[in-house]
């Protein structure tokens, strides 16, 4: 970089900055400081921060896109006053249920924060257990969002059609996997910054922990020590809740916790930004140009991670399994989440139209465009008549697909793995959505224990567990 080149850029640096703390209010403005002294005592001092590397796992939510911006502007408040800076990494783990509009709404902040062509910031991205660079515009990836498929499917019928743990196990599970990956490529970074409340992340690996429980992991005891035994630690539960759910089908991947890794520091500003109004601020809507998205995944509750299909979900539970009709089931749930839908500014008319006709076919495409799973599929998924030995398949007949009562006998035959019609097979195959070697193990395989109860989780005093700041 040439000389004037290099000054050019600094100066609009130095304008982004001022722009970044005219949007801060008061209380935004003490945060940047605490946050820079934080930094620079993380760094060992001044002459240190040069060298310091820092990452943040963001999911395009408010609380990650406004620590973000305190990011930001604490990287080139330091760049001002020294001669220089610290990196910083932002890493997004991309999964099935994040949309084009949060990908844009990532892209759209990058820019207004001049971070994509900056030398001292890296922009990535994990999908499939794969760092790559961050693009907004690459196609997901086919590959996998099959991988992704089947492992909602099968989680969903193991764990007896639990809706939140077909929508949340599988990205919760990545978080130990994403984690080591990008604190340990390309050099690693030294800390971690998070905007999540301990509480909030406490409620994360209380779920984790308790999936491998239900999948028969033996749990140790005591908290991990460091984050990088907590990341490995998250890995291990991973592995071994997806060994035991897929059997002899279970593919395992190269395991990112063998690369040699740093001790990683931990720096939280959940406290700083508690006299922040994020609804309101500025810094959000109008420099960043958030935009939230209504179909979008958001991590920060199991129960609500999207609450449009989750809904859906719902009304075709109320309808095929409770002989209600699926608006009452949608309505149920509605009235449950109202307050943390207008917390996610979940359009009006959205709501109003969950439970009709036409909000049954919003959901239903949404449900097949992420996930390839159509209604004859969800329905499936929530009966899970395969699993331990076949034991809900007569009553799943009975109830959404009376005909095929007198083939019953013959459809233990395709599910045992004995010599049956092809057409059976392709029957229970087009019916699932699973391939016939996996739906042949679950029939094999009991329920997972359903360990998700409404008992409050501990905070975790430091450990990062969350998507990407929790989606927030």
């Amino acid at each position: 970089m040439s000389t004037i080149h290099e000054q050019a850029m600094n100066h609009v640096y130095q304008q982004v900055l001022q722009r970044l703390i005219g949007h801060f209010s008061r209380s935004g403005r003490t945060a940047l400081q605490l946050l820079v002294q934080r930094i620079v005592v993380a760094a060992g001092g001044m002459e240190q921060v040069g060298d310091f590397k820092i990452l943040l796992a963001h999911g395009g939510g408010e609380v990650s896109s406004y620590t973000l911006a305190l990011l930001r502007a604490a990287q080139l408040s330091i760049a001002g006053r020294a001669p220089r800076t610290f990196h910083l990494r932002v890493a997004t783990l991309r999964h099935t249920g994040i949309t084009e509009s949060q990908l844009d709404t990532l892209n759209r902040g990058y820019g207004r924060l001049f971070l994509h062509d900056d030398p001292r910031v890296e922009l990535l991205m994990v999908e499939n257990h794969e760092v790559q660079p961050f693009n907004h515009l690459r196609p997901a990836s086919p590959v996998a969002r099959d991988i992704s498929r089947r492992a909602r499917l099968l989680i969903g019928h193991l764990s007896s059609g639990d809706c939140r743990a077909m929508l949340c196990n599988d990205t919760y599970l990545a978080l130990g996997d994403f984690y080591q990956r990008v604190t340990t490529c390309n050099g690693g970074v030294h800390a971690l910054v998070s905007g999540d409340s301990p509480r909030k992340q406490g409620q994360f690996l209380a779920w984790l922990k308790k999936a491998a429980v239900g999948a028969g992991m033996p749990i140790a005891k005591g908290r991990a020590l460091s984050l990088n035994a907590l990341f490995a630690r998250m890995e291990e539960w991973s592995s071994g809740y997806y060994r035991d759910a897929f059997g002899d089908h279970y593919v395992a991947h190269d395991d990112p916790s063998k690369a040699s890794h740093r001790h990683l520091a931990y720096i939280g500003v959940a406290d700083l930004l508690e006299d922040v109004d994020l609804g309101s601020s500025s810094l959000l809507t109008e420099f960043m140009a958030y935009t939230p998205d209504p179909l979008g995944f958001h991590f920060t509750h199991p129960a609500y991670s999207n609450p449009l299909l989750m809904a859906h979900l719902r009304g075709l539970q109320a309808e095929c399994l409770r002989d209600l009709d699926y608006a009452e089931g949608v309505e149920d749930f509605i009235q449950q989440a109202t307050p943390y839908m207008l917390g996610l500014h979940m359009p009006q008319e959205l709501l109003a139209q969950a439970g009709t006709a036409e909000g049954r076919l919003l959901s239903s495409t949404f449900a097949e465009s992420f996930f390839g799973l159509d209604e004859t599929q969800l329905i499936c998924l929530l009966f899970s008549p395969f699993i331990h030995h076949g034991e809900r398949l007569e009553s799943y007949l009975r109830q959404c697909h009376p005909g095929m009562l007198v083939a019953l006998p013959e459809l233990h035959k395709v599910l045992q793995g004995k010599p049956s019609a092809d057409m059976l097979q392709q029957w229970v195959t087009d019916t699932s959505g699973v391939p016939l070697p996996l739906l042949q193990h679950l029939y094999r395989k009991r329920p997972l224990v359903d360990v998700h109860g409404a008992r409050r989780a501990p905070a975790t005093h430091g450990a990062v567990l969350a998507v990407h700041s929790s989606g927030q």
